[in-house]
């Protein structure tokens, strides 16, 4: 366990869900959560499995990409705040977006931070810890 990328107590282990439709991305985010995070992960393949999978779950955080089929990223941000169930956990989207305008409409969602596409898997934990304020 990498202990600079999670500044828990000892003995605790953040839940992270992650949603994306790519398959290989939801892998490498997972191995890379897990194995270098030292974090328990759930995954979603779109929008609206990822509310299903939070309201039940109660993850510590939200990790989702920003297009994906049947309900995307930002549609699922505002939906997940609307809903007292899921409305405190944080969320943070992944975009391989690099255009500062599309960059910046991302910011004006309810989230709390953007990671681009494609992620360091190595320091993917230490990145997300940063945008969540857990380290």
């Amino acid at each position: 366990m990498n202990a600079a990328a999670d500044a828990s107590p000892p003995g605790i282990v953040r839940r992270v869900l992650v949603v994306d439709d790519d398959e290989l991305i939801l892998e490498v985010a997972t191995m890379s959560l897990e194995m270098v995070g030292g974090w328990s992960v759930t995954t979603a393949a779109d929008g609206q499995e990822a509310l299903d999978r939070a309201r039940v779950e109660q993850p510590d955080a939200i990790v989702m990409d920003v297009m994906m089929p049947r309900m995307d990223g930002p549609t699922a941000a505002i939906a997940l705040r609307q809903d007292p169930a899921t409305a405190g956990i944080p969320i943070v989207l992944l975009t391989a977006s690099v255009l500062a305008a599309e960059r910046a409409a991302l910011a004006e969602l309810p989230v709390v931070g953007v990671l681009s596409k494609p992620f360091d898997p190595m320091l993917l934990p230490a990145e997300l810890s940063a945008v969540l304020g857990w380290s």
